[in-house]
């Protein structure tokens, strides 16, 4: 005699895998899911070099190695230039050195675009980046006119060029910032 068909009950199966097995294939599926079908940036770690754009117009000078473009805020990478209120000089030629460099970058950038490359951040969580303003690089150009220090080597020749040169802030050793004789 057969056996009448239950309706509502369905066959029941014998699990293959066990009850585990399932488990793991899902987590696999979801590891795989999220570790390639999701965007790299999805929580605003875009890649370090990525170039920042900004118009002229969006360009703020802070001092001669900081600079704001639009809402960012970067630091040129490779050099260091005396910070604004840094005196040079004697007591008889007191200058602000600090506010001769910012000039110098001000006057380097002024009307047009820069793209910066970040290449890491600063303590600040500032970016480092390598600048260019009008198919110039700004950070050489700030080494090379004598308004910053060169603090990697490849700018190195550079500093040595403006030194001897007396270009920017090399013009009269008397009037240079203290942290710049010392070199």
């Amino acid at each position: 005699m057969r056996e009448p068909r239950r309706i509502f009950k369905g066959r029941q199966f014998s699990p293959r895998f066990g009850g585990s097995g399932l488990g793991v294939t899902c987590a696999i599926v979801a590891a795989l899911f999220l570790g390639f079908g999701l965007p790299s940036n999805l929580f605003g770690s875009a890649p370090a070099d990525r170039p920042i754009t900004a118009e002229a117009a969006q360009i703020r000078v802070f001092d001669g190695e900081t600079l704001g473009l639009g809402d960012r805020i970067i630091r040129l990478s490779g050099i260091a230039a005396p910070a604004r209120g840094e005196a040079c000089g004697n007591d008889t030629a007191r200058a602000d050195c600090g506010a001769a460099a910012a000039a110098r970058l001000a006057a380097l950038l002024h009307g047009q675009d820069v793209t910066c490359r970040i290449e890491g951040y600063d303590g600040f969580r500032r970016g480092l980046g390598r600048c260019i303003a009008g198919g110039r690089d700004v950070n050489a150009a700030m080494v090379e006119q004598g308004f910053a220090l060169a603090s990697i080597s490849v700018l190195r020749p550079l500093e040595v060029a403006a030194r001897d040169g007396r270009q920017g802030l090399w013009a009269d050793a008397s009037l240079m910032p203290a942290e710049w004789r010392r070199r």
